[in-house]
């Protein structure tokens, strides 16, 4: 049941994540039909692409090309101007488990983070590398440490890397030089004690809140999903909570600012996040609420 300031834009997929405004419609990656779809905000949808491997994060290379995660295999996939689906990054190497949310700078770069262990698989918790991919697909370490990087944002002039830290109790910066490399992490924001990575269990029960997807608006807030908490959360660097609005029943996993004006908060949630029971259903949605602030940076 949709929560009464929200409004529902689509409904009926398995579990939506890496949310993008783009050219005027929203896009998504349906996790377990493996689809990329674009959807204008008249719910009017368009399947894009189908991804092997469960598709993720998206962005775009300057000329127009998309780019999507492809989960399990732990690599980048590129849509060519033709709709073939052709290799662009190999992650292997450095992700330790799939690979997930991305970020795409102006010049093609992508800023890619991953679980760092295998969640779904019962793995123990582990912390994990962001990766730098170059457009050429040359795929590098960006970073390393982190507890689990996913939702990642760069701010309007393209000079800073912000990166939410799903079971880490902070989102973290960094500046990004005129290569691409990245300096040391900073705390953007702490909201709670770093866990002892034991087992997962132990790990989300001391999270103050679970950043998933997220964005950054012209205020300097960061938007994010809390993956634990039921609700969207408006954050300012330092940690306060600025604004939370509950879901209700359904989980909250990734979110954007969408629209013309970027003021529509768009919110892919779900009943949970629990792979076999979201494969076996159709109850994932798209719900949309006005907010005040809009979006700013790349999402």
């Amino acid at each position: 049941m949709t929560e009464p300031r929200f409004s529902e834009l689509i409904a009926g997929y398995t579990f939506f994540e890496g949310p993008r405004w783009h050219e005027g419609r929203l896009w998504l990656s349906d996790f377990y039909t493996h689809q990329v779809i674009a959807v204008g905000l008249d719910g009017r949808v368009e399947q894009i692409a189908e991804v092997p491997g469960q598709p993720s994060g998206l962005g775009w290379l300057p000329d127009g090309r998309l780019l999507v995660v492809s989960m399990r295999e732990r690599k980048i996939m590129r849509r060519e101007a033709d709709g073939r689906l052709v290799q662009h990054a190999d992650l292997s190497g450095i992700a330790g488990g799939h690979v997930n949310d991305m970020v795409v700078d102006r010049e093609g770069r992508a800023y890619v983070g991953n679980f760092g262990f295998d969640l779904m698989g019962g793995g123990a918790p582990a912390l994990a590398r962001l990766a730098r991919v170059e457009p050429d697909g040359t795929a590098f370490i960006a970073a390393e440490d982190l507890y689990f990087p996913n939702g990642s944002m760069l701010t309007p002039d393209g000079k800073t890397l912000i990166v939410v830290e799903t079971m880490g109790n902070r989102i973290s910066a960094f500046d990004v030089r005129v290569d691409g490399t990245l300096g040391p992490r900073r705390d953007w924001a702490r909201f709670g004690d770093l866990p002892t990575m034991r087992d997962v269990p132990a790990v989300l029960g001391s999270l103050k809140a679970a950043p998933d997807g997220a964005v950054l608006d012209a205020e300097g807030a960061v938007w994010f999903a809390d993956a634990v908490g039921h609700r969207a959360v408006r954050m300012a660097p330092g940690g306060e909570i600025l604004q939370s609005i509950s879901t209700g029943n359904m989980g909250c996993f990734a979110l954007t600012l969408a629209g013309p004006d970027r003021r529509t908060l768009c919110l892919c949630v779900a009943p949970d996040f629990h792979e076999a029971a979201r494969k076996a259903a159709r109850e994932a949605a798209i719900w949309t609420t006005v907010v005040d602030v809009p979006g700013a940076g790349t999402p």
